[in-house]
């Protein structure tokens, strides 16, 4: 397994990550904006995207989804909970909020829930269900890799301010994301990559 980070996207600098397989075949996690960007570096990487995996439902994690669907037919993996956000619940997508412009709208994801995996080729990513941001937020864990989406951040957390926030429900994630077993790689939707170990002893929401 080989992990690319691309550059930060859209005007949130939402990160995105391409993860390779042995077999030359890509899964993408969060499709923030520029499809023509994400593409290129899949095709530069001589990958093929097969799926692509969103943490959750805002427009700076899923805007380039339609047009990357467009381009290779991959398909697209979001909570039950936020599945309405990709095709017509505007407020929930933030793009009102915002005030973004262009935003294509989705209706053919699959929808996922807790303890569902999905696989790619030798690669198995485990859905732990992560409320608080968005009732509908994820993480994905994959060998000793966690992408935490706008749940866990470096020595922070999401924001709960927003349409569909909850901080009672971010709190309890915090604690179901603190008894995980062992170490992860921690891959967040913003800023720098972390560890489990390290949130644990300096994260004031995980201690």
């Amino acid at each position: 397994m080989e992990i690319i980070k691309l550059k930060p996207l859209s005007v949130c600098d939402t990160n995105s990550y391409i993860v390779a397989t042995n077999e030359g075949n890509a899964v993408l996690i969060d499709a923030p904006a520029d499809a023509d960007y994400i593409y290129g570096e899949i095709l530069k990487h001589g990958l093929a995207l097969k799926k692509i995996l969103l943490t959750h439902g805002h427009f700076d994690h899923v805007g380039a989804v339609a047009d990357l669907v467009e381009k290779t037919g991959c398909k697209v993996y979001i909570h039950e909970m936020d599945q309405a956000k990709l095709s017509e619940d505007t407020d929930g997508l933030l793009i009102n909020l915002f005030r973004v412009r262009g935003y294509k709208p989705f209706d053919k994801s699959i929808a996922i829930t807790e303890d569902d995996i999905i696989k790619q080729d030798e690669l198995e990513f485990d859905v732990l269900h992560t409320p608080g941001h968005t009732s509908g937020s994820v993480c994905y864990i994959t060998g000793d890799v966690m992408f935490s989406g706008d749940t866990l951040f470096a020595r922070s957390v999401g924001r709960t301010d927003m349409p569909d926030g909850n901080y009672s429900a971010l709190m309890y994630s915090m604690e179901k994301i603190k008894d995980l077993g062992g170490n992860l790689r921690i891959l967040p939707g913003h800023m720098c990559e972390t560890s489990l170990d390290s949130e644990r002893k300096y994260n004031p929401y995980l201690i």
